[in-house]
């Protein structure tokens, strides 16, 4: 497996019949950039070799499902990007379409479900049929020193890998900035998700994001971990 063929896998799912429906139908605001009204399942970006690996929870409807790369487009992306630029995991700080150059340096962004849900919410089954494309996208990332979760169900869809691989989750609960060891594992970083809901009402803030990301660049430097 190679990261252009899953690519190709996640594109090409129809799987969970819900989703599909929902993906192809939503109104999304019209625009002129290639690949704009995407309307299919979003594979993860960034740096094939990273450190880093953030998971979100799904592609949004003016976000990824539109615009066709994940965490682009929308308000979510706004302040991920923008962070991820300060703290130099991306070459600039924004992320607007598929074609406005961005490029991630130690980092990879993908989601725990693939295609974007009602209400940002998949179901249970749609989240279990969806794991496989997050472990393929994991046994990919072979220099992986850090996970960072944005969310209750990142976390939950990577404690599920962690279980599946044997390893014990139960002391894992969600709890911003909340961070946990095993032995060859990467470390596991906790945030709250970036969306308005939480960076517009202060939940979370660039600055306890920015402290994520330091603790984040510390475990990922050369020779550390």
């Amino acid at each position: 497996m190679t990261f252009q063929k899953l690519r190709e896998e996640i594109i090409n799912c129809r799987i969970c019949p819900r989703l599909v429906r929902f993906r192809e139908n939503v109104p999304i605001r019209a625009c002129t950039t290639p690949h704009c009204g995407w309307r299919k399942p979003v594979p993860g970006f960034g740096d094939e070799k990273a450190c880093l690996l953030i998971i979100g929870l799904a592609p949004s409807v003016e976000g990824a499902n539109r615009t066709g790369r994940i965490f682009t487009g929308d308000a979510s992306s706004d302040f991920l990007i923008k962070n991820l630029y300060l703290a130099k995991f991306a070459n600039q700080p924004t992320s607007e379409s598929s074609y406005d150059h961005l490029r991630l340096e130690g980092c990879y962004l993908t989601a725990a479900v693939k295609c974007v849900p009602p209400k940002h919410r998949p179901s249970p089954i749609e989240r279990e049929r969806c794991s496989h494309y997050l472990q393929k996208e994991l046994s990919l990332l072979k220099n992986l020193k850090c996970v960072l979760v944005l969310g209750q169900i990142a976390l939950s869809a990577y404690k599920e890998y962690l279980k599946d691989r044997g390893l014990d989750v139960r002391q894992v609960k969600f709890a911003h900035g909340a961070r946990y060891e095993w032995k060859d594992e990467p470390s596991l970083f906790v945030s709250y998700h970036p969306s308005p809901q939480n960076t517009n009402t202060g939940v979370l803030t660039e600055k306890s994001f920015q402290k994520l990301l330091a603790e984040c660049q510390i475990y990922t430097a050369p020779g550390l971990k």
